[in-house]
């Protein structure tokens, strides 16, 4: 295949432009934005398991508290009615005396469940207390997201504008090119990341690897609009006036 030297010469331009589209996208895929979403993603994940399992601690204390007081409640009914029988007198003295003994009864068991109630609200307290501190961090963590977030969409669209920027420079670049020696470019470039490199010395600009002194000097011999390929990475060499020849 033969172009002009100059047109070879532009080749590094769009090489160039490519090159700069590649290590846009690549600094897209790694923006320590998406690793640090991932892992704020995992840790409101674990946290919520928490929430979870502190609102379910605290939602089954509620229930016992409730089921005692409602025990604390029937007891202070069944007092009251065996107080107001036992003021009012009368009846056997064997059924007085009992009354006498089911209210020591009931006194104890009022005691007993208000004593137990009182456990139980202390270890809703504590269990409150846990699922405060959860959901503060919770929060915190949501802001820490959103404030991620802001920060990589940021950089999105930093990295866009530029792709836009670098996009409108290579369409008439690549469209002034000869179409063959593009196609070839093209071809080569989704095969390697690399369709055309500046000839240095002895050296391809593409896989760094030095040439021998057979194909330099095959090289010099060749006219200056053929378009040469290294032998090793099968990329085009571009001549200038920087390759030593």
């Amino acid at each position: 295949m033969k172009a002009d030297p100059k047109v070879q010469r532009r080749l590094l331009d769009l090489q160039a432009i490519d090159t700069a589209l590649a290590q846009l996208a690549h600094r897209r895929r790694s923006l320590p934005e998406r690793a640090e979403l991932e892992a704020l993603a995992r840790e409101l994940s674990a946290l919520e398991d928490e929430r979870v399992r502190a609102q379910v601690a605290v939602d089954d204390l509620d229930r016992d508290i409730a089921r005692l007081e409602k025990d604390v409640d029937q007891v202070r009914a069944r007092k009251s009615k065996d107080e107001a029988r036992l003021a009012a007198g009368g009846g056997p003295a064997r059924e007085l005396e009992a009354l006498q003994h089911e209210l020591a009864s009931l006194n104890r068991r009022q005691s007993d469940l208000e004593d137990a109630e009182l456990d139980l609200m202390e270890q809703r307290e504590t269990a409150q207390g846990v699922l405060d501190g959860i959901e503060r961090r919770l929060a915190e963590t949501r802001e820490r997201r959103a404030a991620a977030e802001q920060r990589r969409d940021a950089s999105l669209a930093e990295i866009a504008k530029e792709e836009d920027f670098k996009r409108s420079a290579r369409q008439p670049l690549a469209s002034d090119l000869p179409a063959d020696l593009v196609g070839l470019y093209e071809k080569i470039r989704e095969d390697t990341g690399l369709g055309a490199a500046l000839l240095t010395g002895a050296r391809c600009g593409g896989c760094r690897l030095e040439i021998s002194g057979a194909d330099l000097a095959r090289i010099r011999k060749t006219a200056p609009d053929d378009v040469v390929r290294c032998e090793e990475c099968r990329r085009i060499m571009v001549r200038t006036n920087e390759s030593g020849l």
